[in-house]
């Protein structure tokens, strides 16, 4: 009998947790339009994911807050699908990315079928999916990183 009270007592075992990825912004630096870009976006994190969205008060999907991002900070109109803005914008390479700029992933089996607005430091803001909200990600994470397709630029 103590025996089988001494083992109910042990702890249980955790499993590990999984690294959090580094979404910290304290490393973002920006200037010029990017700056005003950048403040922009993070004015939108936490604001609702709605599928053809193009307002923050009833939601944003990816190319929607992209394209309101940037007619309200610089005044540039984008149009409202990803694969359109890649179109219209020049691509640049990955080194060469500043804030403000765009990132393109695919995502669901066709080439820009996502896209976020890169803030710097390694990191993009974008609204994921259905029910999720506008956040900050990483260019590495795991996710993303297998489906980069691409960086783009608005401005020069």
């Amino acid at each position: 009998m103590v025996a089988a009270i001494a083992a109910c007592s042990t702890a249980p075992t955790r499993k590990p947790a999984r690294p959090r990825p580094d979404v910290s912004l304290s490393r973002i630096q920006a200037s010029g339009d990017g700056r005003e870009i950048v403040m922009y976006s993070l004015g939108l994190l936490g604001v609702g994911y709605q599928f053809g969205g193009s307002n923050p008060d009833a939601g944003l999907d990816c190319s929607g807050m992209a394209a309101f991002i940037y007619k309200n900070a610089v005044g540039v109109t984008l149009p409202h699908n990803a694969a359109e803005i890649a179109s219209r914008t020049r691509e640049i390479d990955r080194g060469a990315l500043k804030a403000g700029d765009l990132v393109f992933f695919n995502t669901m089996n066709r080439r820009y079928s996502h896209m976020g607005i890169y803030i710097g430091d390694n990191k993009f803001v974008h609204a994921p999916r259905t029910n999720s909200v506008i956040r900050v990600d990483s260019l590495d994470n795991s996710y993303f990183a297998a489906r980069y397709d691409g960086a783009r630029a608005v401005l020069n």
